[in-house]
């Protein structure tokens, strides 16, 4: 038996989300199966690094398998892509140490998120981008970016599961830790095709809480609308609560990007 570690890709818009849904939705995991499955000697099971949910798009998301099959590891994601649907597409695939598990072993997370801010909504974007008409102070959202730097209890960018932007108590939250490090922060702006500007979000961390990202993208935003000061993402770090914080930015603009098994380097 060999454990073998596979890099994916896969456009989220048609699928419920990553992980199997007791529905029987369509999934990237249920898809993944599926494959394996047809090839002899491949345990039908995959364990991914994380959890995305449904129109979340992912660039490089590493999950692994057990084998008995002989096949080469650089014939892996060929073999695979011939089984698989044209929205997911094996990238890279390599036998790893039995005790790697493309989730615990894993040492850091990084996710994009992209937003077209332009007068005229989107065609060809739809399904990659939010876009957002109104013009945005980049200023305070970089200054507000700053502050989720570090270590905190991320209690108010949390969403249970099936709960939308409901609130859920601090103290229900900690039941499960919601207490996470941030390593890296970035704000950019792209031109974007025809007109308009591109603005990334990208956010490096230890792991995140169940909707973190796309709950502190919807916040960032409200700040460069005006309607929220910059300040008050420290005060919803400290004590906030779901109902507190900005509304959940939509799926389809978040990408998981890659992961990392070594520590993330520290600047300086």
């Amino acid at each position: 038996m060999r454990r073998i570690k596979l890099t994916i890709e896969f456009d989220g818009t048609l699928f419920a989300g990553l992980q199997i849904q007791e529905q029987g939705e369509r999934t990237v995991q249920g898809e993944l199966e599926a494959a394996l499955a047809q090839i002899p000697g491949a345990k039908a099971k995959i364990y991914a690094c994380g959890r995305t949910d449904a129109g979340v798009h992912a660039l490089a998301m590493p999950v692994h398998y057990d084998s008995q099959d002989s096949i080469p590891s650089d014939k892996i994601p060929f073999a695979l892509n011939s089984l698989l649907p044209s929205d997911i597409r094996a990238l890279a695939a390599e036998e790893v140490d039995p005790l790697f598990h493309a989730r615990k072993s894993c040492a850091w997370r990084e996710y994009r998120y992209r937003i077209l801010q332009r007068t005229m909504p989107p065609a060809l974007e739809r399904t990659r981008v939010w876009w957002i008409p109104q013009s945005l102070n980049l200023v305070p959202m970089r200054h507000a970016l700053e502050y989720f730097l570090g270590t905190h209890d991320f209690a108010a960018f949390a969403v249970r599961e099936g709960s939308g932007n409901a609130a859920e108590p601090r103290a229900r939250l900690e039941e499960r830790s919601t207490v996470r490090e941030i390593y890296k922060v970035h704000l950019e702006v792209r031109p974007a095709e025809g007109n308009g500007r591109e603005i990334w979000l990208e956010f490096v961390g230890s792991g995140f809480v169940r909707g973190q990202v796309r709950s502190m993208v919807g916040t960032l935003v409200e700040v460069g609308l005006g309607k929220r000061d910059s300040n008050n993402i420290q005060a919803l770090l400290e004590g906030g609560r779901r109902s507190e914080a900005g509304k959940t930015s939509p799926p389809q603009g978040l990408y998981f990007l890659r992961a990392g098994y070594a520590p993330y380097p520290r600047s300086g």
